[in-house]
């Protein structure tokens, strides 16, 4: 049997009708692959796939349900063949101090970023096993290794999330299948528009937002070489990676990471730049 080409795999991407996940999309495209973007927004996902072109296809996808996950792997095997490579990285996030979310917020939250991820690799485990191939990429966050203020509840479901992506990892270690996780720092996306309206998110301004292109090209490079985990930028996501497990060391900084987010939140804000979403070059 002849070897399916590294440039030429089958994509699903969620959470691909804007930001990040689109980007994603785009950039696999350009590689060389084929994508199926799925999203909650039908409408959305859809005309972004059809900038993308003959080699995209859409559908709408609630990643809580596990029914949809069927139909999102099916209408990918019919539209291109069997999927390759799944990259979980539909997320949410509701700002916000722990104290004054509901709970329905609190929620939302787990049920879309921790379970619903897991669905889908659940969903995509007897499938990729069955036909001796696949890669899980799965796009997390540096929060899976800090606990921040206004991100109790999100920042859990990136640490939980990792946790079940190794564990799955290891489980699966002697069978065909490939594991990436992948941690990207704040990112120019609708939700980070979304925190900079919160003043309790103030941390994630305390670092330079990296853009949804860099964190494409990271993904779709990752479908050849395969890394086990990344961290980016990748000198201070080390950083933080190893300032996370000691809690006490995280107190102290707390005060600092904060005024300085608190200081380029409010520059953002004072100098009108609060469409952070917005692509150079491109209208949307």
């Amino acid at each position: 049997m002849r070897k399916k080409p590294e440039t030429d795999r089958v994509v699903l991407v969620t959470g691909a009708a804007t930001g990040i996940g689109a980007a994603i999309a785009e950039a696999a495209i350009a590689a060389g692959h084929r994508v199926l973007l799925t999203d909650i927004d039908a409408e959305a996902v859809r005309t972004t796939a059809g900038r993308l072109g003959e080699r995209a296809a859409a559908v709408a996808l609630d990643i809580r349900d596990p029914d949809g996950w069927v139909k999102a792997f099916d209408a990918a095997e019919a539209q291109f063949g069997p999927v390759d490579v799944l990259v979980n990285n539909a997320g949410i996030i509701h700002t916000g101090h722990a104290r004054d979310l509901s709970l329905q917020q609190h929620r939302d939250i787990v049920e879309v970023n921790l379970l619903g991820a897991m669905t889908g690799i659940h969903t995509a485990l007897p499938r990729m096993t069955e036909r001796g191939r696949g890669h899980l990429i799965t796009v997390c966050s540096m929060t899976a290794f800090l606990a921040l203020p206004g991100y109790a509840t999100y920042g859990g479901t990136k640490h939980a999330l990792r946790a079940f992506h190794h564990a799955v990892a290891l489980e699966e270690r002697h069978g065909p299948l490939h594991f990436t996780i992948l941690h990207p720092p704040s990112t120019r996306t609708k939700m980070l528009e979304q925190e900079l309206a919160d003043p309790t998110s103030a941390t994630a301004f305390s670092e330079k937002a990296t853009t949804p292109q860099h964190v494409a090209r990271v993904v779709v490079d990752a479908i050849t070489t395969k890394p086990v985990e990344v961290v980016f930028p990748a000198f201070s996501g080390r950083v933080q990676r190893i300032a996370g497990v000691f809690p006490q060391l995280i107190r102290r900084l707390i005060p600092v990471i904060e005024a300085k987010g608190r200081r380029e939140r409010q520059r953002l804000i004072n100098t009108g730049k609060t469409r952070l979403s917005a692509v150079p070059g491109r209208t949307e």
